[in-house]
């Protein structure tokens, strides 16, 4: 059935006439037969960046393609959905950088440089921003922690966007939760790199719990987590020299979540032995009224976290921590 209708579709998609019956059609059998597909991927992506390089679609068809091929890489391995990803979206790299006046980089696979452009000279960034969000999403759910490279880069392009179009979180195409999710996950990395983009992006996010409300209502319900996250890295699991990019992380729920973080902080380290069992209850009652009243300085906010991680470690006092 697939071999007789696919070709049908798929040479439909390059007449403006039948634009929204192909594109809607593709979208649906790539939605609802993803796993008999692998076998037309690549004819599939080929037909599609054909179509969209040449803007025969209208904004609205291209994020209905863009959808549909995320379909379609959802189902591959993770080499084919990597492959495809990057023949994908390489042209459209090229043509931002030459709008951005840069030298084409085809390496860039994750569009760190997305945003080089304002979003009317190139429509598709929306449709790509979230083509890529969801392909990403789909390779944590395989298992992330061969690809350290790629969950930086998915970190960086996440927080590039909450920077300069945190719009693009209003959208209901894009999972801001399993962002999150991914984003917490990713703080427990031991790769130095994807930890510091980690910690970038939630700074980002932080600071749009206000204007954004899909980001508000992910801190609202799950911000504890991340909390945890932070938490658990300065009491031992995460290398001394990554504490700034925590404590950054702190300062930020201080500054933009203060009456969630005084909740959060009071039944976090209630726990006995959390975050270390080095720390007696009096140093964690310290270490949150400290934390807590800086809401202004960030230097003084990063001296407390050292200050508290060296006696997690048991190293305070130590000629290790004259070193610090």
């Amino acid at each position: 059935m697939l071999s007789s209708v696919l070709p049908l579709v798929l040479q439909a998609l390059g007449n403006p006439d039948l634009s929204v019956s192909s594109v809607s059609t593709l979208k649906k059998i790539c939605r609802e037969c993803k796993y008999d597909l692998p076998p037309y991927a690549n004819n599939i992506v080929a037909v599609s960046q054909e179509v969209l390089i040449k803007q025969i679609h209208k904004t609205s068809q291209c994020m209905w393609l863009m959808q549909a091929l995320g379909f379609l890489l959802s189902a591959l391995p993770v080499e084919e959905i990597l492959r495809n990803l990057h023949s994908l979206i390489t042209p459209y790299i090229q043509q931002l950088e030459k709008l951005a006046g840069e030298t084409p980089n085809p390496s860039n696979k994750l569009m760190v440089h997305i945003f080089a452009s304002e979003t009317n000279h190139f429509p598709p960034i929306k449709a790509l921003f979230e083509l890529v969000t969801s392909v990403t999403l789909t390779i944590f759910q395989q298992g992330p922690r061969d690809h350290p490279d790629i969950v930086d880069s998915f970190m960086q392009l996440q927080a590039q966007a909450l920077k300069r179009k945190p719009d693009l979180f209003l959208s209901e195409s894009l999972d801001v939760k399993a962002v999150f999710h991914c984003g917490v996950l990713s703080l427990k990395f031991p790769e130095g790199p994807t930890v510091k983009s980690t910690c970038f992006f939630f700074t980002e996010l932080i600071a749009h719990c206000a204007d954004v409300p899909p980001v508000g209502q992910v801190l609202q319900e799950d911000g504890k987590l991340l909390l945890l996250a932070v938490l658990e890295a300065i009491g031992g699991q995460s290398s001394r020299s990554l504490m700034d990019q925590f404590a950054e992380v702190l300062f930020c729920l201080n500054k933009h979540c203060f009456a969630l973080l005084t909740v959060w902080l009071k039944e976090a380290l209630r726990s006995p032995g959390f975050p270390s069992s080095r720390v007696s209850d009096e140093q964690k009652d310290t270490f949150s009224q400290q934390v807590l009243r800086e809401r202004v300085n960030k230097r003084r906010v990063k001296d407390i976290v050292k200050e508290f991680t060296l006696v997690c470690r048991g190293l305070h006092g130590t000629e290790y921590a004259a070193d610090y």
